[in-house]
C-alpha cells in the first residue's frame, strides 16, 4: 500500500484474553496482501511464529487449539465462555500450506482442531479463492474471537480489514471514492499503481 494510504494510524491494538498465534507461512512473509500480520497488528495479546520458530502455544494455565478445519474439528463455540483462557493458533497461508504445517510443526497436530461455523463468502477481493467460503487470515481470526470474545472485537477487526481492501482497491481504479470503507485522506487521488508517475504528480 502507497504510504499516502497507510492505515497503521487506524489501528488501535484491542486487548483480549484469547491469546492469537500466527503461524505465518515462508511465503507470505512480503505479501503485500498478507491479512494475518495485520490481525497480529491488531491484538495486543498475539505474536508471530515464523518457519523454524520455537511453539508459542504452551501458556500455563490456558488451552492451546488450532484454527482448523479437520475431519474431527469441534466447532469453536464448545469454548465459548471456557473458564481457562484459550490460545488460539492460526495457520497463515494457503489451505495446502495450512495442511502441511500441521504435519512439518513439531506439536502442532497435538493440538485439538476447532472450525468456524458456516457464514457467507469472503469480503477479500484482492485474492482469488478456489472456493467461496475460504476466508483471508483476518477474516478467520475476526470470526473467531467475535465467538470467543465478542462482537466488538470482530467489528474492530472486520472495519480495519474493509479499509485495507477498499483503498487497495481504490488505487487500481476498481472501485469508487465513495465506496472506500473509511474514505480517503484529503488531497490523496487514485493512481496507476504500475507506473506510479501520476500519483507522484499528484501528490507534490
Amino acid at each position: 500500500m502507497h504510504r499516502t494510504l497507510c492505515i497503521c494510524a487506524l489501528i488501535q491494538p484491542c486487548a483480549t484474553r484469547t491469546r492469537v498465534v500466527l503461524l505465518l507461512h515462508q511465503l507470505e512473509q512480503e505479501k503485500p496482501t498478507n491479512t494475518g500480520r495485520l490481525a497480529a497488528r491488531c491484538l495486543s495479546n498475539s505474536t508471530i511464529v515464523e518457519a523454524g520458530s520455537a511453539p508459542a502455544w504452551t501458556v500455563p494455565g490456558a488451552d492451546a487449539l488450532l484454527l482448523f478445519p479437520h475431519p474431527e474439528a469441534r466447532p469453536l463455540e464448545d469454548w465459548r465462555g471456557s473458564p481457562r483462557p484459550i490460545v488460539l493458533v492460526v495457520p497463515d497461508g494457503t489451505w495446502r500450506q495450512a495442511k502441511k504445517a500441521r504435519r512439518r510443526i513439531a506439536g502442532l497436530d497435538q493440538l485439538p482442531c476447532a472450525t468456524l461455523p458456516a457464514a457467507g463468502p469472503s469480503s477479500y477481493r484482492l485474492r482469488h479463492a478456489a472456493r467461496p467460503d475460504r476466508l483471508a487470515t483476518i477474516e478467520a481470526i475476526a470470526r473467531a474471537l467475535g465467538i470467543l470474545e465478542g462482537p466488538d472485537v470482530q467489528a474492530r477487526l472486520d472495519y480495519i480489514f474493509r479499509v485495507m481492501v477498499d483503498r487497495t482497491l481504490w488505487t487500481n481504479g476498481r472501485i469508487s471514492t465513495a465506496a472506500v470503507t473509511g474514505g480517503i485522506p484529503p488531497g490523496i487521488r487514485s493512481h496507476d499503481p504500475l507506473g506510479m508517475v501520476n500519483l507522484r504528480r499528484e501528490v507534490r
